[in-house]
C-alpha cells in the first residue's frame, strides 16, 4: 500500500476537515486502495462492484472523502459526461469538477484496451467535489469524491465494457425516480433554431411543421424569438413570454395539431431581461448578474420567482395546447458561491428551490397534457433531474458531425430512461447528399433534430432525409432501448453497436471491419451498417455461414445484393449508404 503521509500536490483543491485513513478492502472488489475520512463501511456487490459509504463521525455536515487509487495500467482514456470531457488522462494535481443538480453529474470511468471498465464510479449525491487523475510520481491513477455529511460511492473494476457498467450505475441512481418518457420523445423532431433563429411567425412554423411531416419530422420545436418582435438576438426580452410573434397563439397550435405534428415551444427558464415588464417586480431577487445577455438569473429560494416563472411555462400547455417545453439554460443556476437568501425566500439552497421550481412545471404540465414532453440539454444531466424531463440534448455543435456524435454518446451513456436527442442538423444548401446521410449516421443512436429550412432542400436531399430518418423511426427500439456498446471512446468512437431483439444496427465512422458474430453483435436476425467513411469498403468478421446483403445508398435506393460470407466477407457500401444482412 503507498504511504499516505505523501501528499499529492493540489493547488485547486480545497483540504478536507478529516485527514482520509487506510481502509481495508475485500480482495473481490479489486485492487484498489482505499482511504476515508470520515466513518467507513464497505460492502462488495458483485466481483469487482464495491459500495463504499463515509459518514461524519459526529452525525454533523462535516466534510467526508472517499479516496480510491490504482495502477493505470492498460488505460486507454478517461470518460466523464462533460462536454469534451472524453479522452485525455487527466493529472491527479487538475481542478476537481463540482457537480450539482443543475450542472454535471457525478461519474467517471477510466477506460482500459479493448472498451473494458478500469474503474468506473457514481456518487450518490448530486452535489459532490471530485478528483481524479495520473499521479505523476507513483503511475497511479487516483480518484477521490468529496461531500459535506454523508456520502456513498459505487465504485466498478469488473472489466466489463464501460458501457455497461455506466448502465449499471445509472440504473443505480434510477431507483425509485418516476420518470414516464413519451413515445413522441423518442421521435425525430424538427427544431426551428439554426434554420430561422428569431425570424418566427405562424406561417413559417406551420410551413416547416408540414414539410417535415412528410419526411417523418412528427414534432416541432419552436425556439427563440417567438416571445419578442426584436430579431437582435440577447436576452433582454425573457420573462414576460407573451406571444408577440405568434398571435393568436392556441388556433396557431391548433394547425400544426391538424397537421399530425406536436409542438413544444422554447423557455430560457432563469432569465429576467432587462427589456421585460417582469423586470421591475423580479430583478430584486437576482441570483447573478449577466450583462452581456440583457438578462438577470433570478433565484429559485423565492415563492415570487418560482410562482412567476411556473405560470408563465404552464400557460403553454394549459391555454395555448402545446404538446411540451423546451426549458433552456438550467445550467445558469448552477452558482458556486450564491447570495446569501433574504427574508422571502422559503430555501437555504439554489438546489431546494431549483427541485420546487421543476417539479411545479412538470406537475402543471403532466396535469394538462399526460403525455407531455420538456426537453432539457447538456450539461445538465444529473439524474435529479430525471423527474422533470422526458429528454436531453446534446449541447450546441453546429455542423460538427463527430461532436455531435461524441455528445449523444455520452449522453447516452448515463441517461437512465430519458430519451437522448441530437444538437440540431443543419448544413449548407449545397451540402450533398452523401454529407447530409453522415450528419444522421452520426446521430444514429440518438434522436435526430432538424433544423434547416425545408422548403429549400433539393429533392435528392429530401429522400435523403427521410429515409434516414425512416430509419431512425423503424428501428426506434433497437436503437435507443438496446444493449448500447460504443467503441473506442479515445478515438471518438469511431464504431458504435445497438443491439435489440433479433435486430442489430451498427454504425461505422472509419474503415473499420465489422463483427458479425454473436459475442459482438448478439444473436441477430437482420444486421444494419451504416457506413459514415469514406472507404466503401465493409469487411465481416467473426461470424459463421452467409447472410443475403443488401446495399442501400444515402438516398436509400438499392445499388446491389449478393449473398456474402459473415468471415471475410467484402461489401461495398457508398458513404451515407446502408447495408443490411439478413440471415439465410
Amino acid at each position: 500500500m503507498t504511504d499516505t503521509t505523501d501528499e499529492i500536490w493540489e493547488p485547486h483543491a480545497p483540504a478536507t476537515t478529516a485527514r482520509p485513513r487506510p481502509v481495508e478492502v475485500p480482495a473481490s472488489a479489486g485492487r484498489l486502495e482505499l482511504l476515508v475520512a470520515g466513518t467507513a463501511s464497505v460492502d462488495v456487490l458483485a466481483e469487482g462492484v464495491v459500495e463504499v459509504t463515509a459518514q461524519d463521525p459526529e452525525g454533523g455536515t462535516g466534510d467526508v472523502r472517499i479516496e480510491w487509487r490504482l495502477p493505470c495500467v492498460d488505460v486507454t482514456s478517461f470518460w466523464s459526461p462533460d462536454p469534451r470531457g472524453t479522452g485525455w488522462l487527466p493529472t491527479a494535481w487538475n481542478a476537481p469538477r463540482r457537480t450539482g443538480l443543475s450542472r454535471g453529474a457525478p461519474v467517471a470511468a477510466l477506460v482500459g484496451t479493448g472498451d473494458t471498465t478500469v474503474c468506473a464510479f457514481a456518487s450518490d449525491r448530486e452535489e459532490v467535489l471530485a478528483s481524479a487523475g495520473v499521479v505523476e510520481e507513483t503511475g497511479e491513477f487516483r480518484f477521490w469524491v468529496q461531500a459535506a455529511g454523508r456520502l456513498t460511492v459505487r465504485i466498478d473494476t469488473s472489466g466489463r465494457h464501460f458501457g455497461l457498467s455506466l448502465a449499471e450505475l445509472a440504473d443505480w441512481w434510477a431507483g425509485d425516480r418516476p420518470v414516464h418518457v413519451p413515445d413522441a420523445a423518442r421521435l425525430p423532431a424538427y427544431s426551428t433554431w439554426y434554420a430561422l433563429h428569431q425570424n418566427i411567425t405562424p406561417g413559417t412554423v406551420e410551413q416547416q411543421a408540414a414539410l417535415g411531416k412528410e419526411l417523418g419530422l412528427d414534432t416541432i420545436i419552436v425556439d427563440d424569438g417567438w416571445m419578442t418582435t426584436d430579431r437582435t438576438r440577447g436576452y433582454a426580452h425573457c420573462g414576460d413570454w407573451e406571444p408577440h410573434s405568434l398571435p393568436d397563439t392556441a388556433a396557431h397550435v391548433a394547425r400544426v395539431h391538424d397537421l399530425g405534428v406536436q409542438y413544444m415551444l422554447w423557455y430560457a427558464l432563469p432569465f429576467i431581461g432587462k427589456d421585460s415588464a417582469a423586470w421591475a417586480e423580479l430583478n430584486r431577487f437576482t441570483l447573478v448578474d449577466a450583462p452581456h445577455m440583457g438578462a438577470v438569473v433570478v433565484d429559485p429560494r423565492y415563492p415570487a420567482v418560482r410562482a412567476h416563472l411556473v405560470d408563465r411555462l404552464a400557460r403553454a400547455v394549459e391555454e395555448w395546447g402545446m404538446d411540451g417545453l423546451k426549458v433552456d439554460f438550467i445550467d445558469w443556476f448552477g452558482v458556486q458561491d450564491p447570495p446569501a437568501p433574504g427574508p422571502e425566500a422559503d430555501c437555504a439552497t439554489v438546489d431546494e428551490g431549483l427541485h420546487l421550481l421543476l417539479s411545479e412545471i412538470r406537475r402543471r404540465t403532466v396535469a394538462a397534457a399526460p403525455e407531455s414532453m420538456i426537453e432539457h440539454r447538456q450539461p445538465y444531466v444529473s439524474p435529479g433531474l430525471w423527474p422533470y424531463a422526458t429528454m436531453v440534448r446534446a449541447v450546441d455543435c453546429p455542423l460538427s458531425s463527430q461532436e455531435n456524435r461524441q455528445r449523444v454518446v455520452d449522453t447516452r451513456l448515463i441517461a437512465g430512461p430519458l430519451a437522448v436527442h441530437s444538437d440540431m442538423l443543419m448544413w449548407h444548401p449545397t451540402e450533398p447528399v452523401e454529407q447530409i446521410a453522415c450528419h444522421l449516421i452520426n446521430v444514429l443512436f440518438g434522436v435526430p433534430q432538424i433544423s434547416v429550412d425545408l422548403a429549400v432542400q433539393s429533392p435528392a436531399q429530401r429522400e435523403t432525409l427521410a429515409f434516414w430518418l425512416g430509419v431512425s423511426r423503424s428501428h426506434v427500439d433497437t436503437l435507443q432501448l438496446g444493449g448500447f456498446r460504443p467503441a473506442r471512446p479515445d478515438l471518438g468512437y469511431p464504431m458504435i453497436t445497438a443491439v435489440g431483439d433479433g435486430t442489430t444496427v451498427v454504425a461505422r465512422y472509419a474503415p473499420l471491419p465489422v463483427a458479425t458474430g454473436t459475442e459482438a453483435a448478439g444473436e441477430w436476425r437482420t444486421l444494419l451498417v451504416a457506413n459514415a467513411d469514406a472507404d466503401p469498403g465493409v469487411r465481416l468478421t467473426g461470424g459463421r455461414g452467409t447472410a443475403e446483403a443488401t446495399v442501400q445508398d444515402a438516398r436509400g435506393r438499392t445499388v446491389g445484393t449478393s449473398t456474402v460470407h459473415l468471415d471475410g466477407g467484402l461489401v461495398y457500401v457508398p458513404r451515407g449508404g446502408l447495408l443490411t444482412l439478413r440471415r439465410v
